[in-house]
């Protein structure tokens, strides 16, 4: 079953007090222009469900989608682009980091990265950044389309090398991925499937969840 095929728009936030009650989910981030909107739209064959921009930034909130098997997929501020106002950019921030270290539905990560510039400095610091909380992280290694399939495989080949140092202390797995040439979705579909069956498959625990606090 593809998770993704019929993925239905849900809600948008722009502030942690205003995060839905869900059961679990899944986050898409990557740095600006990365190509995550236009994955999200390959994975659920919608043309429009995550806003496509040739302006960088232009996701500025979190958007949330209920998948399928009642579990959501979110839509996070892509990182990295600096020409927005000073004030905007530490929102973003703030938001983006507060969600991805707070968020106790959070299952796991999809990292987007273009496969032609692929590991820069921020998308380390995204890894150690996310390394606490111990979940999962798939890479997609997008516009993979861009490259020859000697250089995909080179690409593909020295991502993983480069990533051995993370495999010590977290669940980190890569692939190549095209939204243009629909390469991949299989892969990224049967990873999630089994995040959400690995949580489904944990006993359930009664927490009390505080408050979130508004950033200002």
């Amino acid at each position: 079953m593809n998770l993704f095929r019929h993925a239905q728009f849900y809600t948008t936030v722009n502030h942690l007090k205003d995060l839905p009650t869900t059961t679990a989910e899944i986050a898409f981030v990557g740095r600006s222009n990365a190509g995550k909107s236009s994955a999200i739209n390959t994975l659920t064959n919608h043309t429009r469900l995550a806003y496509v921009s040739k302006t960088p930034g232009r996701t500025q909130h979190i958007n949330f989608f209920e998948l399928t098997n009642g579990g959501f997929m979110v839509d996070l501020p892509g990182y990295g682009y600096a020409q927005v106002p000073e004030a905007i950019r530490r929102h973003w921030v703030t938001l983006l980091g507060d969600y991805l270290q707070t968020r106790a539905q959070l299952i796991g990560l999809i990292l987007i990265m273009d496969a032609r510039h692929p590991l820069k400095e921020l998308d380390k610091q995204m890894l150690d950044f996310f390394a606490v909380t111990n979940r999962p992280v798939h890479i997609l290694l997008s516009k993979a389309d861009k490259l020859s399939k000697n250089e995909q495989i080179k690409t593909l080949s020295s991502v993983k090398k480069a990533l051995q140092p993370y495999f010590a202390r977290q669940q980190v797995t890569v692939q190549l991925f095209s939204s243009l040439k629909k390469h991949g979705i299989d892969e990224v579909n049967q990873i999630v499937a089994d995040w959400f069956d690995q949580h489904a498959s944990l006993p359930v625990v009664e927490t009390d969840t505080p408050v979130q606090k508004e950033d200002n």
